[in-house]
């Protein structure tokens, strides 16, 4: 069917969004050879990237009162976040914070898109700014890749291959000692590098594990980890809106698509077909949906918009997507069609941005609406799970108290007119320093008697435990069960506070 500039109208569909891009009919694995990217938002991703690994090489070697900076020691269930120790007690603390990360990457996406995977997520940041670069060094650009992999395994082939895996599989092994660090120590990485491996089985054995999975994940998973695996990558098609910022394509300046004659100005303004000007809610819910990826194949150069249709954003997407059917699953916001895209628009002169950071707002009406009710409403809780978090860790205890009355005892007449009760206690520290204490009962007429050596200070991220006897007064006794309290006394100041019953004889067993 031939279109009022000539030429043939080509029906698009939305098939694209019913299978990945890197995964055939049959469902085998596509191969993806992104072309390398270029330009300002690519030079700018490297900077963070720099900034992103001189922190992520740095943490694990700085500590506060020689504990870690950062730690996710779950093995023994020991966690530091910069200098506060944080131990099972503290588990709901642990249960909040992740409420408000929840938050926060709900108002973030619906704001921001996926920013946080084009230019700070590890996965993007290690595979496209190290490995990727590494391939492009040793094997060459995209087309230079695909031919070394369908060619014979010629000697050039194999040394350049297992150049490249050798200098992966280093890198895993670099990367996952650090990630190791975070969780067990970097003291303790460094004894198990150093001492030999009988010493340490279990260690080198987990350093084999995640080397294993590193390698795997950048040298043959890849951006399968972005669009199958990643929860977050699911996560944010239910969480975007026509607000969000993310890496858009203007489709009412782009279309329709066709290629340009030299010598023929359009001009900054895009051309509006016929279809668009009959209804254009329909045209742009088409475009949202996909349906604008071809409104007309046109062969002329007249009544075009500003897209050449050069294929080149599809060329650089290391997920293999092409970014004018509209914001998808596999898009990561790397902004490397972005600066392709830009680059034509250089070369055929026209203006810069008909692929950028927008909303598909911004895009229909021309003005970015950003700070809508939902994102006051997420701001509101993010600020109040904020403000409750601080509060609960300002005033969080410095030491945890266990005191428990010995289980299946009974009280035991010390004379005529004095009871005694059996307790034990744990005491634990949770700072990184060690801690003087003793312990002090407030009740009136109770006296403590420390069963065994007494406890004097508790080491620091430690704890101690023993027992000891309470010794009351029939005259301050209330029936079977009194309250007492006793308090744990570090340096003078009163640090904790327990509250708990003391058993005794009823009025008539008197």
């Amino acid at each position: 069917m031939k279109n009022e500039a000539g030429g043939t109208d080509v029906k698009d569909s939305e098939d694209y969004r019913d299978h990945l891009a890197t995964v055939d009919q049959a469902g085998n694995r596509i191969w993806l050879y992104p072309k390398k990217p270029k330009g300002r938002f690519y030079d700018a991703r490297g900077v963070v990237s720099a900034i992103f690994l001189a922190i992520f090489l740095s943490l694990p070697f700085i500590k506060v009162d020689g504990e870690p900076l950062l730690l996710f020691n779950v093995l023994e269930r020991k966690f530091v976040l910069f200098g506060l120790l944080f131990t099972p007690q503290d588990f709901h603390l642990f249960v909040l914070a992740m409420l408000t990360f929840i938050v926060f990457i709900i108002l973030f996406t619906v704001v921001f898109g996926r920013l946080f995977c084009g230019w700070v997520c590890p996965q993007t940041v290690f595979l496209e700014m190290f490995f990727r670069k590494i391939e492009y060094w040793i094997e060459g650009d995209a087309g230079e890749q695909r031919k070394l992999d369908q060619g014979p395994w010629t000697r050039d082939k194999i040394q350049k291959k297992a150049i490249k895996h050798a200098v992966f599989f280093t890198i895993s092994v670099v990367v996952a000692n650090y990630f190791l660090a975070y969780i067990i120590g970097m003291d303790q990485v460094l004894h198990i590098i150093k001492e030999p491996m009988s010493m340490h089985t279990g260690g080198f054995g987990a350093m084999l594990i995640f080397s294993g999975a590193f390698y795997g994940v950048f040298s043959r998973l890849r951006e399968q980890v972005c669009t199958t695996i990643c929860p977050y990558g699911r996560l944010q098609g239910v969480l975007l809106v026509k607000d969000s910022i993310v890496v858009a394509y203007d489709h009412v300046r782009g279309e329709p698509r066709g290629k340009k004659k030299k010598g023929v100005n359009l001009g900054s303004e895009p051309v509006v077909s016929d279809e668009k000007r009959k209804d254009p809610v329909q045209a742009i819910q088409k475009a949202v949906t996909g349906q604008s990826a071809a409104f007309h194949k046109a062969a002329p150069t007249q009544g075009l918009g500003d897209c050449i249709d050069c294929g080149l954003c599809v060329r650089v997407c290391p997920t293999g997507i092409d970014i004018r059917n509209g914001t998808q699953l596999e898009c990561t916001n790397c902004t490397a069609c972005i600066d392709a895209c830009d680059e034509i628009m250089d070369k055929v002169g026209s203006p810069r941005g008909l692929v950028r950071y927008d909303s598909m707002t911004g895009i229909e009406s021309g003005k970015r609406k950003i700070f809508t009710t939902r994102v006051f409403a997420y701001t509101g809780v993010l600020v109040a799970l904020l403000a409750l978090d601080v509060f609960l860790i300002a005033n969080r205890g410095i030491v945890e108290t266990i005191i428990l009355r010995s289980p299946g005892q009974l009280y035991q007449h010390k004379d005529a007119t004095h009871e005694t009760n059996l307790y034990t206690y744990v005491l634990i520290n949770k700072t990184t320093k060690e801690l003087p204490v003793q312990l002090h009962i407030v009740t009136e007429g109770g006296v403590i008697q420390i069963v065994g050596k007494e406890p004097s200070s508790i080491p620091k991220s430690s704890k101690i435990e023993g027992a000891f006897f309470v010794e009351m007064p029939d005259s301050h006794l209330h029936g079977r069960k009194t309250p007492i309290t006793i308090e744990v006394i570090s340096e003078g100041k009163v640090i904790d506070e327990i509250t708990t019953n003391f058993m005794g004889p009823s009025s008539g067993e008197r």
